[in-house]
């Protein structure tokens, strides 16, 4: 996914943002304060055109002083949801959960398209010492931090030694769990080319393969150790395995398909990303598929078995253009404010050790690798975010352990809010510092898609 070059923003078109950003908080906050009943006759519509323009508007204006459009869409969500003015309430917010499942799977087709076979070749080595070290290392060091901090978790109070170990190495999954929408979001403002962002695009895409195989690996060590039941049991493994090679599967015949199509047909792909989207996604978790695993191998499979990667691309490029926006609009719309007040002390320390055990392991994965001076000093850079991924795993564990799942899953929700709203910012800073971004153009955000070309 690639921006667009624009148009250079001037002081006056800054103010004229502000202005406009503070009208559209006051009237929705007028039509809520004063006409509740119009209020609710509008619902998801004027959530959605909400989130849309105070998104955009507040995404430029963080963009003068360096800050990723991200984060202009997180802190509007923040600004405008449930727990601070109030303007989207929680019954919007969840009525807009389908444009999250949209926005997942063309995140993740994009990503596969993204993902070419020299591309791979070139950071393989690198690669593979970071994924080692980042699954095993962080996963280790985070769970020992846990642990220690778990005496003031009121709900791993009166648990074994035992039970907390197996807790701990199910945190330690979380820890190594990444935010493909995030990284996806910052390569699509910054147009960054360099070794910096591809490692970051191949590790991140491959981490959501590794990071479910991880999660059933402890969830069958840990499940002995908490319930002080019996053996492990390998039937986890057996279901796994038949679940991702059934993703892949999948994933390749769609691609294909997407491949002939784009071939012969070219038309109308717009309405076809979004029946992939909302139908293949419902479709595919009722199948036992994991609709993440299958679209980036339909993507894989497009941009390396054919010709057609760079019109998919551009026309996930221009579908996505409101969806991300409003996506992670959503995302901090959705974060827990009054939770988070509670929880920060705990969650503040185990991100701030989740982030210095990825730095460490980035920098001995880039020095065992022989990466490139830049990778060595950014690699990490692009790790410390977390988004959906997180939260999905950690209703999984809640489901699974349902004794501590509440208090688990709310103390997840904390430390992806806090990585959520540091970890694009860390990442764009060091594509600037790296001088991977691209500058020959104004930044520009994908929402402001420009008008195609005239024939001729």
């Amino acid at each position: 996914m690639s921006g667009h070059g624009g148009a250079k923003k001037t002081a006056s078109t800054r103010v004229i943002q502000a202005f406009s950003l503070v009208v559209t908080f006051g009237v929705l906050y007028g039509v809520r304060r004063f006409t509740p009943e119009l209020e609710a006759h509008l619902g998801t519509v004027a959530g959605i055109g909400f989130l849309l323009l105070a998104g955009t508007l507040l995404s430029e204006l963080l963009e003068t002083i360096g800050l990723p459009h991200l984060s202009g869409y997180l802190l509007a969500g923040i600004i405008g949801g449930p727990d601070v003015l109030h303007l989207v309430d929680h019954h919007t917010v969840d009525e807009l959960s389908p444009i999250n499942t949209l926005a997942l799977s063309l995140i993740a087709l994009a990503g596969g398209a993204e993902l070419r076979v020299d591309t791979l070749r070139s950071v393989a080595r690198g690669l593979a010492w970071a994924t080692l070290l980042q699954s095993t290392f962080v996963l280790v060091c985070v769970a020992a931090v846990f642990m220690w901090v778990s005496r003031y978790m009121p709900f791993a109070q009166g648990m074994t030694v035992k039970a907390l170990i197996g807790l701990s190495l199910l945190w330690g999954v979380l820890a190594v769990s990444r935010s493909p929408s995030a990284c996806m979001g910052i390569l699509s403002q910054t147009r960054a080319k360099g070794p910096v962002a591809t490692f970051s695009l191949a590790f991140i895409m491959l981490s959501d393969v590794v990071v479910v195989i991880l999660l059933a690996t402890m969830m069958m060590l840990a499940r002995p150790l908490i319930n002080n039941s019996g053996s492990i049991s390998i039937e986890d493994f057996n279901i796994l395995g038949h679940e991702i090679l059934n993703s892949i599967a999948v994933g390749v015949t769609l691609g294909l398909g997407l491949a002939v199509y784009l071939r012969l047909v070219g038309r109308n792909l717009l309405l076809v990303l979004l029946a992939i989207g909302f139908g293949l996604s419902d479709t595919f978790k009722y199948i036992g598929v994991d609709s993440l695993l299958a679209f980036l191998t339909a993507g894989f499979v497009v941009t390396n078995l054919s010709a057609q990667g760079p019109k998919l691309l551009h026309s996930i490029e221009q579908t996505g253009s409101v969806v991300f926006v409003v996506f992670f609009a959503i995302a901090g719309a959705h974060l827990d404010i009054p939770l988070l007040k509670r929880l920060w002390p705990v969650a503040v320390g185990l991100c701030a050790s989740r982030a210095l055990f990825t730095v460490i392991a980035g920098q001995i994965s880039s020095r065992i690798a022989g990466d490139p001076p830049l990778l060595k000093r950014w690699g990490w850079s692009s790790l410390v975010s977390q988004a959906g991924l997180a939260l999905g795993l950690s209703v999984v564990i809640a489901n699974a352990f349902p004794s501590f799942g509440e208090g688990f899953r709310n103390l997840a929700i904390a430390a992806v809010a806090i990585n959520e709203m540091i970890g694009p910012v860390l990442f764009k800073f060091a594509l600037d510092r790296s001088g991977e971004t691209d500058r020959h153009e104004p930044e520009v955000r994908p929402s402001l898609a420009p008008p195609p070309p005239r024939p001729g």
